[in-house]
């Protein structure tokens, strides 16, 4: 049926020629005329098509477990060893608002108009084609760079059972990549499928490290020591960085803001997978809305009770945020260490295998989808868009797959400094691509409003609006610019750089000039002007995903008694599908 396969419609296809009648669904109250032509939902053939095959309960979970990494598991005793409890526990709470902010707008224009191409195709659409080009490239170097890296990570996390000296970690890198390729290569439906339970085990890895956390802060450990809030009256709740008395402690909240980013990081990504969803105009939406609640639940509230079971200045934690990966370099076995647990490190470096296991998976999947997306715009070599019988675009998922191969570098220990410079260099993308999402949703309400399109014909609005993405756009473009402030200040460990730490300085900043060559460099080669929002396409394409949606949910109503349905669907959404 069509929603498993997008088929060629024909938008104008009045015999006289004359203009299509306005479209009028359950999806859309009021009737607007189409454009008789969509320069960017170009008919094509079936080999270049993906299919609709993710289910509402696999965008639910890879919209989480793209969330759930190893910058909340390991990234957080950085942090804390850092600042201090309090000023995580306010940086997390902040950055999550902004991740909020940034996933309902993109909801909106997602259920809207659920393209294929993804949130770089608002950008084309709605900014400037340029945007949209340098949008698709950043976000594809950034997962053709992290692939490796979470392989590589996967490599060291065995290293904790079998040392480098006994099996080469190029060899665990291998069967990883193998693993990851195929699964991606089988398509949509058994990739949505294993990530459904690769993520259902993350989650239910988070759940036990919290519950164990809550137990271990009110005396339930070995120690029986009930901790409360001890370690934020002694050793304190603000570790002063970089200064003494309020500005350190500013800087303090300002440092672990910014190492917050980066652990949400990828929970963008239900945005690449709008193309390949069933019914996305309900299940996105869905999958935003729990963002809310997860992002209180996994991020904040583990965050929280990990403040309490850790004191900042534990030489443990000291010990832990040296390490590279594993359960060695996590804060959560530092508190299992404190209260004398025995075990439980070898366990939850299993967990931590899965995490990492799973972020290689799954990014891999984007970096396919995205550079698929670009080549379908005719902004990367059109073979790129080619797609297999299960509708796997096999082309970018080779090339995405080939440079991940770079990841062998690092059976070496000493290209380790270079390829963290690498990473480090490419991690802007993730924050330019928050802004790009955010510039797109302001241009996309402005288009609404030029072309007289009420909030009343979405389908899902951003609770705030287009000022909550005027203030996420202010926030993200300070933390953009402020991400390594600490490179212009003197500290233990960056004499040898003198004052100015210039190799992070490089590394860090060098992703925001390549961001805008790539825009006003598209922009002169390709002499494009900015989209007027009285002209812009909000409709290409449109009928024919809205055919789609109609004929998907007719066939599901004929497949089930819908009373029974219902009642079981709303019993598990109200209870364990909050979570999973």
């Amino acid at each position: 049926m069509a929603i498993f396969n997008h088929r060629t419609h024909t938008v104008n296809s009045s015999p006289s020629g004359s203009s299509p009648p306005p479209i009028k669904n359950e999806y859309n109250e009021h009737p607007y005329e189409v454009p008789a032509t969509d320069s960017l939902a170009t008919a094509v053939g079936e080999s270049e098509n993906l299919h609709r095959d993710l289910k509402a309960r696999h965008i639910t979970m890879i919209a989480i477990g793209g969330a759930l990494g190893t910058g909340l598991i390991i990234g957080t005793g950085a942090a804390l060893a850092r600042a201090g409890p309090a000023a995580v526990f306010i940086s997390y709470t902040i950055v999550g608002f902004l991740v909020w902010l940034v996933m309902t707008a993109l909801g909106e224009m997602a259920t809207w108009l659920p393209l294929a191409s993804g949130f770089t195709g608002y950008a084309s659409r709605f900014v400037d084609p340029a945007l949209g080009f340098s949008l698709g490239y950043t976000y594809w170097f950034k997962y053709i760079i992290t692939t490796p890296n979470q392989l590589t990570a996967a490599a060291l996390v065995i290293q904790y059972w079998v040392p480098r000296e006994k099996v080469n970690p190029g060899v665990f890198i291998a069967v990883f990549l193998v693993v990851i390729l195929a699964i991606n290569y089988f398509g949509v439906r058994f990739f949505g499928e294993f990530e459904f339970w690769l993520s259902s085990l993350k989650i239910i890895v988070m759940v036990a490290v919290i519950l164990l956390s809550l137990v271990l802060a009110l005396g339930g450990g070995p120690d029986h020591d009930r901790k409360g809030f001890r370690y934020w009256d002694n050793p304190g709740s603000f570790n002063a960085y970089k200064a003494k008395g309020s500005l350190g402690r500013f800087l303090a909240v300002w440092s672990t803001m910014v190492t917050a980013t980066f652990a949400y990081l990828g929970t963008e990504l239900v945005g690449v997978t709008v193309g390949e969803a069933q019914n996305p105009r309900r299940n996105i939406p869905r999958a935003i809305k729990l963002t809310f609640y997860r992002i209180l639940f996994f991020y904040v509230l583990s965050v929280f009770l990990l403040g309490m079971i850790v004191p900042y200045d534990s030489k443990l934690l000291a010990f832990a945020t040296k390490a590279s990966t594993g359960a060695s370099a996590s804060p959560f076995v530092v508190a299992i260490k404190l209260a004398g647990i025995k075990g439980l490190p070898g366990v939850l470096n299993a967990g931590i295998l899965i995490f990492v296991f799973s972020a290689s998976n799954s990014d891999l999947y984007i970096a396919s989808r995205t550079i698929y997306g670009l080549a379908k715009e005719r902004k990367a070599p059109r073979f790129l868009a080619r797609t297999n019988k299960n509708g796997v675009p096999y082309n970018a998922l080779f090339l995405s797959a080939a440079i991940a191969c770079i990841a062998f570098m690092n059976c070496s220990d000493d290209s380790k400094t270079v390829f963290g410079y690498f990473v480090n260099l490419v991690s802007i993308f993730g924050l330019l691509t928050w802004i790009s999402i955010l510039v797109s949703h302001i241009y996309f309400v402005r288009a609404r409003r030029a072309q007289n399109i009420p909030d009343s014909s979405l389908v899902y609005k951003a609770p705030l609006g287009i000022n909550g993405s005027y203030g996420a756009l202010a926030m993200c473009v300070l933390i953009a610019l402020t991400k390594n402030f600490n490179v212009f200040t003197h500290a233990s460990g960056t004499e040898k750089y003198g004052k100015f730490d210039y190799k992070n300085f490089i590394t860090g900043y060098l992703g925001i000039p390549l961001y805008l060559i790539m825009i006003f460099g598209y922009k002169a080669i390709k002499k494009t002007k900015g989209v007027d929002p009285a002209t812009a396409d909000l409709f290409g394409g449109k009928q024919a995903i809205d055919d789609e949606e109609a004929e998907f949910l007719a066939n599901q109503a004929a497949k089930r008694d819908a009373s029974t349905h219902k009642r079981r669907r709303k019993i598990y959404e109200n209870s364990i599908g909050m979570l999973f």
